[in-house]
């Protein structure tokens, strides 16, 4: 496929139609990982990670099959963000377009990792179960390899830098770039950029929690002391006054999954 055929097939309805089946199930992952918060705060229980959403996705009445459709949504999602990380953001300057690209190149990896997690449980090979146990076996791997204990600290600093940029889309509402038509005018457009500054906000301090874990991991060179998101949020909730920080953390995340809906409906093609 030629590069200009290749760039008309990302701005094609199928693909963008793709995008928006994807983005609607981003948005239930993050409100299935916001109740799992809830209860996480409240009684303890249960995984508030990606991989615990899906599996609760799955036992649902027709959840096999709301998990393929997931599946098929979220890979249009990685090549519509793989297109715009290499031809996205023309209009921009040089320096603003290498951030930007390598910000798509980021959720292609993101979004290609949880449709390959939603495809696993949907076939019944498990996938997204001991998420925070996977963070600690690579952590385990790289602090055994030469160097590692820099290794993990140099993963903690990009890990924290997500989140700070997480963060910095929230209140700078730079998210909005990301929306076009009607989306952020009027009451309703009103409505979508509260959602999304508090969503995006709320992800940036659960993701920046995960990097002060790994970090915690290279100082006390013990990958048991690294974790995913679920790790996060108990660590959340192990705080002083933990179970309101958490529920607000968890009114975050539900605010970012219901912002989803609203990129579903108005997404910004490249």
């Amino acid at each position: 496929m030629t590069g200009t055929s290749a760039q008309r097939a990302r701005h094609s309805d199928l693909l963008k139609h793709g995008a928006r089946v994807g983005l609607v199930a981003y948005g239930v992952v993050h409100l299935i990982v916001a109740g799992i918060a809830l209860q996480v705060a409240w009684s303890g229980g249960g995984d508030a990670s990606s991989g615990g959403a899906l599996k609760t996705l799955a036992e649902q009445p027709f959840g096999r099959t709301m998990l393929w459709v997931t599946t098929i949504g979220l890979v249009a999602l990685a090549l519509w963000q793989l297109g715009t990380a290499i031809w996205g953001y023309a209009g921009e300057d040089g320096a603003k377009r290498v951030r930007k690209r390598v910000g798509a190149a980021g959720r292609v990896v993101v979004y290609a990792a949880l449709a390959l997690s939603a495809a696993k449980i949907a076939g019944g090979s498990g996938g997204g179960g001991g998420g925070d146990s996977k963070e600690e076996g690579l952590t385990a791997d790289l602090l055994g390899a030469p160097a590692g204990r820099t290794l993990v600290a140099v993963l903690a600093v990009a890990i924290i830098a997500v989140g700070v940029r997480q963060v910095h889309r929230g209140v700078t509402e730079s998210f909005t770039h990301d929306l076009e038509g009607p989306a952020t005018s009027g009451d309703s457009g009103s409505a979508v950029i509260v959602l999304g500054r508090v969503g995006y906000v709320a992800k940036g301090v659960a993701v920046g929690v995960v990097g002060i874990l790994f970090g915690w991991a290279a100082l006390a060179y013990d990958p048991e002391k690294a974790g995913g998101l679920d790790d996060a949020l108990k660590t959340v909730r192990d705080q002083p006054f933990g179970p309101y920080l958490l529920s607000a953390v968890a009114i975050g995340l539900a605010a970012f999954g219901l912002y989803c809906f609203a990129w579903a409906k108005n997404p910004r093609t490249r």
